[in-house]
This record gives C-alpha cells, sequence and structure tokens, in this order.
C-alpha cells in the first residue's frame, strides 16, 4: 500500500483504539463510565461497522486507479518530515510553522505544494507558504459556528467535506472524533498534506460517499455543506443524513437556496451558475419543509449569505473558472444563465 492507503487505514485502528481505552476507563468507576460513556459507543458502534466500511473502500478507492496517483504518491512521499514549531486554528485559516521549521527551502516546499493543485477550501499557511484557495472558507466556518452546538467532547461527522479543511476547525473545538466523507481523490491528499502536521488531532477522512456509508446513528453532529443541491432525491439525503445522528443530535446543513416562500423552489432547466448536477433549489421555507418532512425537529434557519467574489475566485492555487466566470456580466445579482446568483443558507436543526 501507498502512504496514503495506509494513512486512510489508520483510521480504523484509532478507532478501535478509541473503544477499547474507553472501554477500559469505564470500568473502574462510576463516573469514569459516564465520562467515556459518549465516546466509547461512538468508537464500538464504528468498530462494528469496519468490515462493511473495509469492503466499501476496496470497491470503491483501492480498485479503481487514478491517473495521477503515481506523481501525487512521489511529491506526497518528499514532504519535510518536520513538526511546525507552532500551530493556530483561528478565524483567519490554519497557520502551521515558519520557514525556519522546514529542512529544505520554502521554494522547493511551495513546489511540492503546487503540485496538488486546485485548492478549492482554505485557507492554508503551510511554514509561512499562503495556500491561497479559491474558497475563503474562514467564512463560512465564522458565519456558522455561533449558531451551533459547541463541538468540545461531541463525535462529528462531515459529508463531502473536501480537502477536510473544517474538519481541523472542528477538532481544534474540541471534537472528540473529526470524521470527513469526500471520494475525490486529490482531497485525500491535500488532507494528509495538512494532517502530516498536525498529527495529533482526531481528524480523519474516508474516500466515500455517503451512500456507502451504513446507518451509524451513533454522531453527535453532522455537517452537509454545499451538498443538498447536488442530489436528484433531496429527501434521501436529508433521511441519509438523518441515519448517521444519534437521537438528539444535531443537524447542520448549508445549500443553495432562493428567495421565496414555502411554496417556491427553483429546478434549472439545465446548467445552474455552469454546474450541470444542481437539480433543486428551494426557497428556506421550503427547505425546512423539507427537513420536517424528514423527521428533524427544532428547525431554523440560521444564516442567508449571497456568495461574493471575494469569498470564491481563481487564485494561483485555483487556476480554473471561478464565481465571477458563473454570473451575468451585466449583473452579478444574476447567474449566467439568468437564475437568481449563488445564494446560501445554513438551516440547523435536531433529530427527535
Amino acid at each position: 500500500m501507498s502512504d496514503i492507503d495506509q494513512l486512510t487505514a489508520a483510521f480504523f485502528t484509532a478507532a478501535a483504539t478509541s473503544a477499547a481505552e474507553s472501554a477500559v476507563a469505564g470500568s473502574s468507576t462510576t463516573a469514569n463510565k459516564n465520562r467515556a460513556t459518549n465516546k466509547s459507543t461512538t468508537a464500538e458502534i464504528l468498530a462494528s461497522h469496519f468490515p462493511a466500511l473495509q469492503q466499501a473502500l476496496q470497491q470503491e478507492y483501492i480498485e479503481k486507479k487514478h491517473g495521477r496517483k503515481t506523481d501525487w504518491d512521489q511529491a506526497f512521499a518528499t514532504l519535510p518530515a518536520n513538526l511546525p514549531s507552532h500551530t493556530q486554528i483561528g478565524v483567519d485559516g490554519i497557520h502551521l510553522g515558519s520557514a525556519e521549521d522546514l529542512d529544505i527551502s520554502q521554494p522547493e516546499f511551495r513546489d511540492l505544494l503546487m503540485q496538488f493543485t486546485p485548492w478549492r477550501k482554505g485557507p492554508w499557511h503551510l511554514f509561512d507558504v499562503h495556500i491561497d484557495t479559491e474558497w475563503r472558507s474562514d467564512w463560512k466556518w465564522q458565519r456558522l459556528k455561533p449558531h451551533i452546538t459547541p463541538l468540545a467532547g461531541r463525535s462529528v461527522l462531515d459529508i463531502g467535506c473536501g480537502n477536510g479543511y473544517h474538519l481541523f476547525h472542528m477538532a481544534s473545538e474540541g471534537a472528540s472524533l473529526a470524521l470527513g466523507i469526500d471520494p475525490t481523490r486529490l482531497f485525500l491528499y491535500q488532507f494528509h498534506i495538512c494532517k502530516k502536521y498536525l498529527p495529533d488531532l482526531p481528524a480523519y477522512l474516508l474516500p466515500l460517499r455517503s451512500e456507502h456509508l451504513p446507518a451509524f446513528k451513533c454522531f453527535d453532529t453532522v455537517f452537509s455543506l454545499g451538498v443538498l443541491y447536488h442530489r436528484r432525491s433531496p429527501i434521501d439525503h436529508l433521511t441519509e443524513l438523518a441515519s448517521f445522528l444519534r437521537p438528539g443530535g444535531e443537524l447542520v446543513l448549508e445549500t443553495l437556496v432562493v428567495p421565496g416562500d414555502a411554496q417556491t423552489l427553483l429546478t434549472p432547466a439545465d446548467r445552474y451558475a455552469k454546474m450541470a448536477n444542481v437539480w433543486f433549489l428551494p426557497a428556506a421555507p421550503m427547505l425546512e419543509t423539507w427537513l420536517r418532512r424528514a423527521g428533524f425537529v427544532n428547525v431554523r434557519t440560521v444564516d442567508i449569505n449571497q456568495t461574493s467574489t471575494e469569498e470564491q475566485r481563481a487564485t494561483d492555487w485555483m487556476t480554473f473558472q471561478s464565481l465571477k466566470d458563473f454570473l451575468d456580466p451585466a449583473d452579478a445579482n444574476k447567474s449566467i444563465e439568468g437564475y437568481v446568483a449563488p445564494t446560501r443558507a445554513t438551516v440547523i436543526a435536531e433529530k427527535p
């Protein structure tokens, strides 16, 4: 196996170890048992699903080859092993170390990181190399963080996590487990580049799709950010998300919306903002109705934000078309097809 395959498999060892340690800790006293119950239960449930997850990885990841795998493996193996002298995961991005920590030149390090373009989620500051990603994902985190249940001690599942930028924020907030799901291989490499320099945070990424997952019924918080509008059956996706949560768990959902009431829904005739796989864009009140129909309670929209060309744009690290190319040149409030410009709502709900 390559390094990336071994690092992916390490999730199973970590989860199994967590279950064993929690069981031992919980056996000593009643107080310890109460403190360990949530962590132990999640880890034990995950461990019970190991065979199915490993089979899915074999079929959907290991047996499927990628043309850039050899190049990526070689570049990843060349990354310096130095750990950063300092780390800061804050409101303006993730900062790890300084150039003086490296045993290669900073330009050499930057060239290695450039082999993993395009970088879409960030920003990252790795040993004074600023990875100026397409998305200012830190802005999204700032918008949603005040509204969610604090993550300290909670198990978290992030569906469609990209390169895991938000996973590191979740883990730094004290989550006992931050598990991301995303099938894109390049994102897996980007995640492990950053995980290499943040080895102690309980953040993991499995290169799968949500439909490959069992109904865990154990996570305290599930995130689905920018996924729902890609689903042909949005209600099925919402019920799928509910199946990952424990009773009383929290869903944090972000998706594209349009202005209107509980009867308003846009189904693009073809593309939306040049995206071919956009199916349904509800108004926020209709989205709340969908969630209630899917069985969620205490549903509330906490933020609606029109995406700006400052938040999503082309950079040296993502040189393809970006938001400004998807908008009407004469009216930035419209998509290139004439629909309302991309606007995203964040909705929070609970599983009863």
